[in-house]
């Protein structure tokens, strides 16, 4: 088990995410039930502490031992996961806290998201709590997943590879439906973290609990509601000059606000009130759900720009002049380049291409000067504090050239790896050694060779050059937000 420094296991939520053993709750034999799925999705990531599984009447569960009630257990678990009928929930609470366990993920549904009754209920579920100390996840949630630790407690198998995306989340199923997501750019979670209906653990408690994870590069928010609100902005605005926040209020319309009372219990704000808050607290706030985990792949892997003048490189005009319009539109200038810059790039570039912004090739001959020679004299440039580069390189081409000096299929596909390999190992360390941004953008599948090869070496590839460009001025907003709450604070 990888092995943490002592101020991270101090965080209150730390037995939480990281549980050493668990006592499980609502799984059984009966391969429908949701515990059961549950349990599932803890053995199939390989969790590596003990699970004790509590069913009243299996003698084994899943292959697991299994034991009557939690008085039996023959220790006292870090944490309990409850799957239960709603009408049991408190009960099994109580009996937890009498054998000490101070740490729950409570599945279960059917509390303040469902009217009065349901609040009553809750309220119960919270005195138990609190008699006995205990921090507990939801109601209503879909509970954890951190891959670092190989737990996963969500309904859903863990599609993908420990990452550095923290998110806590007021929708359970979106975490799960974001593992395959984020697998296809090969990025992950640190930790994914769903609320429920935030009884004792809001989203608050877990923005702490991510600022002080060492695999968090960056904390993601999916939000309907914040209760409370000051704790909200103190808490951001100290993690924000250290570490960067994206979030995406799901509740500013109307018809938002009535599904976070549906899905929730929790009541929404105007969105102008809550884009307030985001700028007061330096959050980066996303439009959309798919700008929620751009934002978050660049802002964890590339260093923010000095200010906001970037250049488009491209051997394609029409997807260079797009990108080009989508910088306009999201803030970004395209200054002209010096006339040093120019002299050094004009070697490099057909008497065909422009040297204007964006750098326009018309036709690329030599792919390592593509991705290398060209965006290194471009990055040198004390004008420039970013790139934005077209990303097209059909593997189809280069076979095609490899075929007619007699090369066997075998050795083309080896050929095409290597060359993908160098181009990506050659881009990346470029955009790390000039500690500039560097985004690419493409309309190719994240398989193709070359896109797959950039992306395994940590550099972002987004699917358009418009969402290329709204991520470039989100790192571009993060540094200016940052700098401001870091200049109050001084």
């Amino acid at each position: 088990m990888h092995q943490t420094p002592d101020p991270y296991r101090d965080i209150p939520l730390y037995p939480l995410v990281n549980p050493r053993s668990i006592a499980f709750f609502g799984a059984s034999n009966r391969f429908s039930a949701m515990g059961t799925n549950q349990l599932n999705s803890v053995l199939s990531l390989g969790f590596k502490g003990k699970i004790y599984p509590v069913h009243p009447s299996e003698a084994t569960v899943l292959g697991l031992p299994a034991y009557k009630s939690v008085a039996d257990l023959p220790e006292t678990p870090d944490l309990a996961v409850l799957v239960l009928p709603t009408a049991i929930v408190v009960q099994t609470l109580e009996e937890c806290g009498r054998k000490g366990i101070r740490h729950a993920i409570v599945v279960s549904g059917g509390f303040k998201e469902m009217g009065p009754e349901g609040a009553v209920l809750e309220q119960e579920l919270v005195a138990v709590a609190r008699r006995y100390g205990i921090r507990f996840l939801g109601p209503n949630c879909l509970g954890v997943v951190n891959p670092h630790h190989l737990f996963n407690v969500t309904f859903a198998v863990f599609e993908g590879r420990p990452g550095f995306i923290g998110l806590a989340s007021q929708s359970g199923s979106l975490l799960t439906q974001m593992f395959r997501y984020l697998e296809q750019f090969r990025i992950g979670f640190s930790a994914g973290l769903s609320v429920g209906n935030e009884a004792t653990v809001d989203i608050v408690d877990c923005m702490e609990y991510l600022a002080a994870c060492p695999h968090t590069k960056v904390i993601g928010l999916y939000i309907e509601s914040i209760r409370r609100g000051r704790a909200f902005i103190e808490a951001a605005r100290r993690i924000v000059p250290h570490k960067p926040i994206v979030a995406f209020y799901a509740g500013g319309s109307e018809a938002g606000r009535n599904a976070a009372l549906s899905h929730t219990g929790s009541l929404a704000g105007p969105d102008r009130l809550y884009d307030g808050v985001f700028r007061q607290s330096g959050i980066v706030r996303a439009d959309t759900l798919t700008e929620l985990f751009d934002f978050c792949w660049v802002l964890g892997r590339c260093v923010p720009p000095q200010s906001r003048r970037m250049v488009v490189l491209t051997h394609s005009g029409g997807p260079g002049a797009a990108a080009a319009d989508a910088c306009s539109r999201n803030g970004l200038s395209l200054p002209r380049l010096n006339g040093t810059t120019r002299e050094k790039l004009r070697p490099l570039v057909p008497s065909t291409g422009s040297l204007n912004n964006p750098v326009d090739l018309t036709f690329s001959k030599d792919p390592l000067e593509y991705f290398s020679a060209i965006p290194k004299v471009i990055l040198e440039d004390p004008d420039t504090d970013g790139m934005l580069v077209y990303c097209f390189a059909p593997p189809k081409n280069m076979q095609r050239i490899m075929e007619s000096q007699g090369l066997s299929l075998e050795d083309i596909d080896k050929l095409t790896e290597a060359v993908a390999e160098e181009i990506a190992k050659r881009s990346s360390g470029l955009a790390a050694t000039l500690s500039k941004p560097v985004i690419g953008f493409t309309y190719q599948s994240s398989e193709m060779p070359i896109i797959r090869k950039l992306l395994e070496n940590g550099l972002p590839v987004l699917p358009s050059p418009e969402r290329g460009a709204r991520a470039m001025a989100a790192l571009a907003r993060y540094r200016e937000l940052a700098g401001k709450i870091g200049n109050q604070a001084g």
